[in-house]
């Protein structure tokens, strides 16, 4: 049979909720920052980032929570095939600090909690049997119900010719041997976890666990005697974490010391944070496992993997992508908070970013100046005006990708917010209309600390009226702004769009645009998103590529603004622009709404027609951008193009 599937992890799925504060008590955070978690819902995005086609075996709740996890999971790549939604119980929820090297306060609310309802009913043979390999993890060997699933699981994946591996993933207070306070503890002796362990050891082919867990494991707190417990009853592959001291991999008979097992280099770098490090080591580790590598170069691809984790925040976010890997094995360490890397982390961002938006037609409405001049406007009108373009870009979405919108929060604010969870990408303008020196709106604050309050689908936009030839002060001042606005940018986990129209200041040529674009990327700042004015000539679209990809390769893209001009004008831009893979699409406002806008604020026409009226002109802009995209590509699969920069 076809195995689709590189991995199925199974066992325990929750939503983390990290305290933002380091370095004090749990009880003392005030803000929290939401992730997904548990050890085999972390494998499961850690593998996918690594490039291997996973899934995940787990339940959730019929909620909120239970919705996010399946949706950030997907967004990861995972397959949520086998998540089942639980109607009764709630998902399970861990609160975690940083609060030193050494401690790492966390809570499990894990009470009759939706992953431990999980039974053999929710094991279906036909997900097993396309996947390469099973992966388990100890917490649901720990209860009957949650066992018999597992086990089933395991015997499936051995009639299907799937490897099967065990992540011990000891907590003792979720075997009932600690107690809830005691969610930071590692350890706690117990014959009967033991006696349940070595009862299912001999399943496996792969068993993974720190000194520690292979004690539990073993029934002993000699590392060697425990391993030989194990070996006793498993002829498993066994990696055993050593912590600083990487890990080691005991094929045969156990040594007397374990220096002398297969071992791969490890990452001298800072402790920031131990939690989600064995599950960002377990992905790396099957990663190799799957690749047949040997076992030097699998824990190799492990303690990367675990490094990563170790020094940021979060568990599933701080794995790194295999760009990341592949960019991190070649270079090696530059700094050992490698959070503080700025090159790292530019890669760590721009490829593990979420969604497909390889096509974007973007409507435009952000306007505030333009609207504001126009007769019989208010600005309760102009609110209620842009909810009937939202209405408008709906209808031609049809719940279909690749559709986006521009509204902003001062005039279109319940457009803005409705916007949330249809699918569209969502853009969010913050420069004040018109403003040069480039000035931001006052919602923001002085510390822009007003990106606190936004969500985090939505992007931030910036247009700045610039030129190479502004003066210093002039210079200096956008230079300012952009730089601290990106870095806040970033701070919030929001995506960056920054738009430039160099022809409202001064005289254009083929070189003005892709010289301003090389001197952002020499002060730091690295937009997700670039928005340009249309360019007519192909020279000029070339250098504002070749300026973009030389200094960020992982780039979202550009989209093409339209500067309020005529359809036929925007048709004939759009035939350049589209010859270049950048460019993903247009942002266009004032060619859709500027009429409809005109007509509906002066009283002749009523919000149906106002509706039927942007959206036919929305309509036909995607269309004529759709259609240039298509003869773009059908010249390019005819003979090779000198635009493809």
């Amino acid at each position: 049979m076809n195995k689709s599937l590189d991995v199925i992890t199974i066992g325990r799925s929750s939503v983390d909720l990290y305290g933002v504060q380091i370095g004090g008590r749990l009880e003392d955070m005030g803000s929290f920052h939401k992730y997904i978690g548990g050890s085999p819902t972390n494998m499961a995005a850690g593998t996918a980032r690594l490039g291997l086609r996973s899934a995940l075996i787990t339940r959730v709740g019929d909620e909120h929570m239970g919705r996010f996890i399946r949706e950030e999971l997907a967004r990861e790549g995972v397959d949520v095939t086998g998540v089942k939604t639980d109607p009764e119980r709630l998902t399970a929820l861990v609160l975690l600090g940083i609060r030193d090297e050494d401690r790492f306060p966390l809570i499990f609310y894990r009470e009759n909690c939706a992953d431990m309802a999980l039974c053999e009913d929710d094991i279906d043979e036909a997900l097993i049997a396309r996947s390469r390999s099973v992966v388990a993890t100890g917490t649901h060997l720990s209860h009957p119900r949650t066992e018999k699933a597992v086990l089933k699981a395991l015997e499936l994946a051995r009639k299907h010719g799937a490897r099967t591996a065990l992540d011990i993933d000891y907590r003792p207070n979720l075997w009932g041997v600690a107690g809830h306070g005691d969610g930071e503890s590692r350890f706690v002796e117990s014959g009967k976890v033991t006696a349940k362990l070595q009862s299912t050891l001999r399943l496996f082919d792969l068993i993974v666990g720190t000194e520690e867990e292979f004690h539990i494991a073993g029934g002993s707190t000699n590392t060697i005697e425990a391993l030989r417990a194990v070996r006793a009853v498993s002829t498993a592959t066994l990696i055993c974490k050593r912590g600083a001291a990487g890990a080691v991999a005991l094929t045969g008979a156990i040594p007397d010391r374990l220096d002398e097992g297969e071992s791969g280099p490890g990452y001298p770098i800072e402790v920031f944070n131990v939690l989600g490090a064995g599950d960002g080591f377990m992905s790396g580790l099957i990663k190799g496992w799957l690749e047949d590598a040997p076992w030097p170069r699998a824990l190799q691809y492990a303690n990367a993997c675990g490094a990563f984790a170790v020094s940021r925040h979060g568990c599933t976010p701080a794995y790194p992508s295999l760009e990341e890997l592949d960019f991190f094995l070649k270079r090696g360490i530059k700094d050992k908070a490698l959070r503080k890397d700025g090159e790292l982390e530019q890669i760590h961002w721009a490829t593990n970013r979420h969604n497909d938006w390889s096509t974007m037609r973007v409507f435009a409405f952000d306007h505030r100046m333009q609207l504001e001049a126009m007769a019989g406007a208010t600005p309760e009108k102009i609110g209620r005006f842009k909810e009937l373009c939202l209405k408008a870009a709906l209808e031609v979405q049809g719940g279909r990708p690749g559709y986006g919108i521009l509204c902003d929060n001062r005039l279109g604010r319940r457009a803005l917010h409705a916007a949330s969870g249809t699918g569209l990408w969502v853009g969010r303008p913050v420069e004040w209309p018109g403003s040069r020196p480039l000035t931001l709106e006052p919602e923001l604050g002085p510390d822009f600390g007003g990106l606190d309050e936004w969500a985090l689908e939505n992007v931030v936009k910036v247009l700045c009226f610039c030129h190479p030839d502004d003066d210093a002060q002039m210079r200096a001042s956008h230079e300012e702004t952009i730089k601290r606005l990106f870095a806040a940018t970033r701070r919030n986990r929001l995506e960056f769009l920054l738009e430039i129209i160099p022809s409202k200041v001064g005289p254009v040529d083929d070189d003005t645009t892709a010289v301003l674009i090389r001197r952002f990327y020499e002060i730091g700042i690295y937009p997700d998103w670039w928005k340009l004015e249309p360019m007519a000539s192909s020279a000029a679209w070339e250098k504002a590529c070749a300026a973009i990809n030389e200094n960020d390769p992982h780039t979202r893209g550009i989209v093409v603004l339209g500067l309020d001009a005529p359809e036929a004008e925007l048709a004939a831009s759009f035939k350049v622009a589209a010859g270049f893979p950048l460019v993903k699409g247009f942002a266009v406002g004032r060619t859709i709404f500027a009429q409809a806008a005109r007509d509906w604020l002066a009283g002749t026409i009523a919000d149906a027609e106002a509706i039927e009226d942007i959206q036919a002109r929305y309509q036909r802009l995607c269309t004529i951008w759709d259609e240039a995209r298509s003869a773009s590509q059908d010249n390019n699969a005819a003979g090779p193009s000198r635009r493809r920069v």
